[in-house]
């Protein structure tokens, strides 16, 4: 009775393993592309900026931020709590920080609560009221713009009545419409997370080119796969053909880094 016992366990074990070697296996499907690599190379955050870099015991307190983390909550349009610590870091030497794409208001909070006193943030987003605006387009997934439509839901944000409201200019409106020439070359980070729909990631993409200064980060939200969001993994690898995009290891963002002699846009 007891080996019979003692195999039972044994067998359970070994079925668990194998559900999770498989579970596994099916994420690492899900972030490969069929030639079995990505076409943007990943790099740790601190080949970004050096900030990051960490010491011995990890991350330094050079990365010390007011944060609010996601934890185990589904959250519409959530960042990871890595991501969300590293666009917090980001904004705490910005002056200028742009963002395509509100939802719930958590990045440009953290922003406004990590970014130097002055500093000025600017958000973007379809009102719940105006979704006829978004202009869709024959090349977009129908998926994409599903999740646009369902997470430009709405109108109050986690920054809302906060003492650091004042640093968040709020946009409402149709990113391909909007005109961003007064941000030309201004831009410290520029955080590209509105529809996923390839046809506004690349017309958010050619906009955050032209923002971002000298120096100064754009960064793509969801770049996770061919089977994640398609828009976004499109629209990326075609950018990246044109500009040494990387993405940070352990999440979903893919960054540019503007050089110091670059020119506005050289994707263009």
């Amino acid at each position: 009775m007891q080996l019979l016992g003692f195999a039972c366990l044994t067998l359970a074990a070994g079925v668990v393993a194998l559900t999770v070697a498989l579970l596994r296996e099916r994420e690492m499907r899900k972030r490969r592309t069929f030639t079995g690599k990505w076409p943007v190379r990943p790099v740790l955050p601190e080949q970004l900026y050096p900030v990051f870099r960490p010491d011995h015991l990890g991350p330094s307190r050079a990365t010390e931020v007011a944060f609010v983390g996601r934890g185990p909550y589904v959250v519409d349009g959530g960042t990871s709590d890595a991501e969300a610590w590293i666009l917090a870091v980001l904004a705490k030497q910005a002056l200028c920080l742009f963002e395509f794409g509100t939802c719930t208001g958590k990045t440009a909070y953290l922003w406004a609560r990590n970014a130097p006193a002055g500093a000025r943030i600017v958000t973007i987003t379809l009102a719940p009221d105006n979704l006829g605006a978004h202009q869709a387009d024959a090349a977009d997934d129908p998926r994409d713009v599903a999740y646009a439509l369902r997470e430009s839901a709405h109108t109050s944000f986690l920054y809302t009545d906060s003492d650091v409201a004042h640093k968040v200019e709020q946009l409402y409106g149709d990113s391909k419409a909007l005109d961003t020439s007064s941000w030309t070359g201004c831009c410290d980070v520029v955080f590209i997370d509105g529809s996923h729909a390839y046809s506004y990631v690349m017309s958010d993409s050619e906009k955050a080119l032209d923002m971002v200064r000298p120096g100064g980060v754009v960064l793509w939200h969801d770049y996770a796969g061919p089977r994640h969001s398609q828009g976004v993994y499109r629209a990326v690898n075609e950018l990246a053909k044109r500009l040494p995009l990387v993405r940070i290891s352990g999440t979903a963002l893919a960054a540019y880094r503007r050089p110091m002699d670059a020119p506005a846009n050289p994707a263009s």
